[in-house]
């Protein structure tokens, strides 16, 4: 009606209304109209739209899932039962076996859940299954910016890209999936809660990521047909440009509501780090998930004629055993000089080199700036020496560029990357001494000779959890001029580098795995499915629970210390642009790692609800409070009076001056139960607790105050934590933060 009044018919398109969240509208319309919307009676808010990314197995083993935490449940057959987890992603492929359900017992119907399914235009079949529960997608702003190419986007819910796929799986993927790849089984694969439903909201593209408008219509969507938990492995690409401050940009406005509404959302903290304030998720009504390194690493060698180890990357099988091969390098054996303009000795090409001279030998290429691009793969590499016979090949990392990362790629064929380049040098000598040459250059034999080890077997390794290099770090920001806010994020730390799990088929996100049904992947995408999953087993056993409810139990019962039993280290880097580890701090990890057998008990909670997330905003300094109403139609009665007396599970004050009092309350979800109460902070800030101890009846609630006062001024933030302590067991720790200044 609004745009009827104001505009000439056919000068506009109205994409979506936005119905259940925030009460809107998308439309494609000028700049000019745009300004006359913005002056029209009745319009709080005009954003222009822009753009989000996708924040691009072992893992249950990891965590402890089958034996901690799946029989309590009546084992993985039941583990997420009837609880609905929602996508906002890339899609799904319906049809991998992690998702499929012939030969399992038949899903019945979620009557809360109220989703459509849609078809696929080309056979027509259903999108659903039963453990798909709902498929729609999302593509009216794509079109409307002219990004969208139905031939590689898909008019559908259908995975393009594979992220989506990958991302379900991590969540609820099937139990006991094997993945298989080149003839060899990896593992068995399974979701952290096998037997939840899968509700599918694409509104993320291959090549150009997303559109917020598109996503908060998914959002919008999703909680509006009943999901319990959303999964967000995605997030904006740069500020919103109309709001200041970061809890209401568009994106976070429409997560209140959906936590508003009951439904938990888990969301990748971003893909920024080791670099502070990177975060791309920041309200306390969201669990923003950072990204761990596990257990699992997987190493390979290759070793030479003159007996040197080299110690490289392949995901391999290994050459035959006691027998040493001829290496032959590409740039040796090229058919004719022309073929330079092709950079053959990436190896991607067959045609360009001769086929007689790598025949049963091991084939070495050059790692070039095609590999961190793109246009190369070393999935190809392995095609091209299958394709010349070779036995296997070797590629050599000269010049390793800061912040280059290698994940090792399986391949069917023997292979293997020296990522080194010190010893990539040792390589190239060894060959070059022992590869005699006429007066041209030309090759007269080639004498040099090595063997490939066995890569396909993981070493598992006691100092994991470690922060993963590119996990976004705090402190949080309250605006987009990066004024930080008194809120601890990442929340928690889950596993997100190198996790297999299901992978689209049409996929084109990972040259390394284009047509494979499986992808071993990296990311804060990846650590936040993991999260949305737990959180359904958590959902399962308590039903009523509160989003913040089940954030705080995932929260208190974290660890900060790894599996050899220190603190959890931080890859970060050095002055040499080299990787080092450092003792990781909450704005690495947030409370710490996920440990789901502990969160399904946890004690006590930090409850909060939608009143006290508008009181938290009502009392961040410097917020707008027109911008409040705006977005969420309510008035400030202004009772918190500081936002680091939102009751989260985490205390964080950003500017301390002399002392302040932070208040919490904790309610008992367990039997009757006495709880001392211990703090400790490091020296520059000094705190306090009050009660030492309490006795809480079960379902009672309770208040304590934590008091801190500054010490000494050190322009750095002290970290500390509280200690909660029950008399049947239970441990609640919430981690404390604090930066002193002297006004």
């Amino acid at each position: 009606m609004l745009l009827g009044m104001l505009f000439d018919e056919g000068t506009y398109k109205k994409l979506y209304s936005y119905r259940h969240l925030i009460n809107g509208f998308a439309a494609h319309i000028s700049p000019e109209q745009a300004e006359t919307l913005r002056h029209a009676p009745g319009v709080k808010s005009v954003t222009r739209d822009w753009k989000v990314r996708r924040l691009t197995t072992h893992t249950p083993q990891f965590l402890g899932l089958p034996t901690g935490v799946w029989p309590t449940g009546g084992g993985y057959e039941r583990a997420g039962e009837d609880i609905v987890i929602g996508f906002v992603d890339s899609g799904i492929f319906p049809h991998h076996p992690s998702f499929r359900t012939h030969n399992t017992e038949p899903y019945g119907p979620v009557p809360k859940y109220r989703g459509k399914c849609e078809v696929d235009p080309d056979t027509k079949r259903s999108f659903c299954n039963g453990k798909i529960i709902g498929a729609q997608h999302f593509a009216l702003a794509a079109k409307a910016a002219g990004a969208f190419n139905p031939s590689i986007d898909f008019e559908s819910p259908l995975d393009g890209d594979g992220h989506g796929t990958h991302t379900a799986s991590i969540a609820a993927g099937r139990n006991g999936i094997p993945v298989r790849m080149h003839g060899h089984e990896f593992g068995k694969a399974s979701g952290m809660a096998p037997c939840a439903r899968i509700a599918v909201y694409k509104a993320l593209y291959r090549l150009f990521g997303g559109f917020i408008a598109d996503v908060v219509a998914a959002i919008d969507q999703a909680v509006h047909d009943g999901v319990d938990i959303l999964s967000l492995s995605v997030g904006p690409n740069s500020p919103s440009t109309t709001t200041k401050t970061t809890f209401l940009n568009p994106f976070d406005a429409t997560l209140l509501g959906a936590v508003k509404a009951g439904v938990f959302v888990a969301q990748a903290a971003g893909n920024g780090g080791p670099f502070p304030k990177t975060l791309v998720s920041y309200s306390p009504w969201i669990a923003s998930v950072g990204a761990a390194i596990d257990d699992r690493r997987y190493k390979n060698h290759l070793t030479l004629g003159n007996g040197h180890i080299l110690a490289g990357l392949g995901l391999s099988p290994s050459t035959r055993l006691n027998k040493t091969y001829t290496l032959v390098a590409a740039n040796d054996v090229l058919l004719d000089s022309s073929v330079m303009k092709f950079s053959p000795t990436d190896c991607q090409r067959p045609e360009v080199l001769n086929k007689n001279l790598i025949k049963g030998n091991i084939l070495l290429c050059g790692y070039s700036y095609n590999f961190v691009s793109g246009t190369a793969s070393i999935k190809k590499v392995s095609e091209t020496a299958k394709a010349l016979g070779a036995v296997g090949f070797v590629l050599c990392v000269e010049n390793v560029s800061p912040g280059m990362k290698f994940d090792p790629v399986p391949v069917g064929l023997p292979g293997i990357v020296i990522t080194d380049a010190s010893k990539s040098k040792d390589l190239i000598n060894y060959y070059n001494i022992s590869t005699p040459r006429d007066w041209t250059g030309r090759v007269k034999s080639f004498k040099g000779t090595g063997k490939i080890g066995d890569g396909l077997m993981p070493i598992l390794h006691t100092s994991a959890p470690q922060v993963a290099l590119f996990s976004a770090r705090g402190p949080n920001i309250k605006d987009f001029s990066f004024q930080e806010a008194d809120l601890l994020k990442p929340d928690i730390l889950a596993p997100g580098s190198l996790i297999w799990a299901a992978w689209s088929l049409n996929g084109t996100d990972e040259p390394n795995y284009d047509g494979e049904g499986f992808a071993m992947i990296s990311g804060t995408s990846m650590a936040a499915p993991h999260i949305a999953g737990i959180a359904a087993l958590i959902k399962q056993k308590h039903p009523h629970w509160s989003p913040a409810a089940i954030k705080s139990a995932l929260m208190t019962t974290s660890t900060t210390i790894d599996r050899a039993g220190n603190p959890i280290l931080a890859q970060q880097y050095s002055e040499t642009e080299a990787v080092k580890l450092v003792r990781a701090t909450p704005f690495d990890y947030g409370s710490g790692h996920v440990s789901p057998r502990a969160a399904l008990n946890p004690g006590l909670i930090f409850d909060a609800g939608y009143e006290d997330y508008l009181g938290f905003l009502c009392t961040t300094p410097g917020i707008d409070v027109h911008e409040i109403k705006n977005y969420t139609n309510s008035q400030c009665n202004n009772t918190m009076g500081h936002p680091s007396n939102l009751n989260s599970p985490s205390i964080t004050v950003a500017h301390l001056v002399r002392t302040r009092i932070v208040t919490r309350t904790v309610t008992n979800v367990a039997e009757e139960e006495t709880y001392v109460i211990q703090a400790r902070m490091q020296p520059a800030i000094a705190i306090e607790v009050n009660p030492p101890a309490m006795t809480i009846k079960a379902g009672a609630s309770r208040k304590f105050t934590v008091t801190l006062t500054v010490r000494s001024v050190t322009g750095t933030y002290s970290f500390g934590e509280v200690m909660m302590k029950g008399s049947r067991g239970h441990k609640v720790r919430i981690p404390v933060l604090a930066n002193g200044y002297s006004r």
